[in-house]
């Protein structure tokens, strides 16, 4: 397993991950196969989105913020309860093809991390079967 550390800057923020786990394939020489990528906390997550219109993962936070609001009315006290059901909603972990070395994506995708409680340091779980 291959562990990345991260820093994220904003409260939300999705950031494109993809470079980062071929760069982590090209160090191992994998050239086929099969990725997971596991983010092991409760108020992040990870997604395959398109990663050429910018406005794209603006209008998917913009909407997420939306339908699960900071000021909602919760029961949980540490006041990022929205980001626990951000992180639900997206969720944890995603699969992906390795082919020739590179994440087999379709044209206008990538891997985002996604920060719901930040700026924190997190940490990224990749296992290359």
């Amino acid at each position: 397993m291959v562990v990345l550390d991260l820093q994220t800057n904003k409260r939300e923020e999705f950031i494109d991950i993809t470079t980062l786990i071929e760069a982590e394939l090209s160090k191992l020489g994998k050239l086929g196969g099969v990725g997971t990528v596991f983010i092991p906390h409760t108020t992040a997550a990870v997604t395959i989105n398109e990663n050429t219109d910018p406005y794209v993962i603006d209008d998917v936070l913009h909407r997420l913020k939306k339908l699960v609001p900071l000021d909602g009315s919760y029961a949980h006290s540490e006041g990022n309860s929205d980001a626990h059901i951000k992180a639900s909603l997206v969720g944890p972990s995603v699969t992906f093809i390795i082919e020739d070395g590179r994440v087999r994506l379709g044209r206008w995708q990538g891997l985002f991390f996604c920060e719901f409680d930040g700026p924190r340091r997190r940490r990224i779980w990749i296992k290359f079967m």
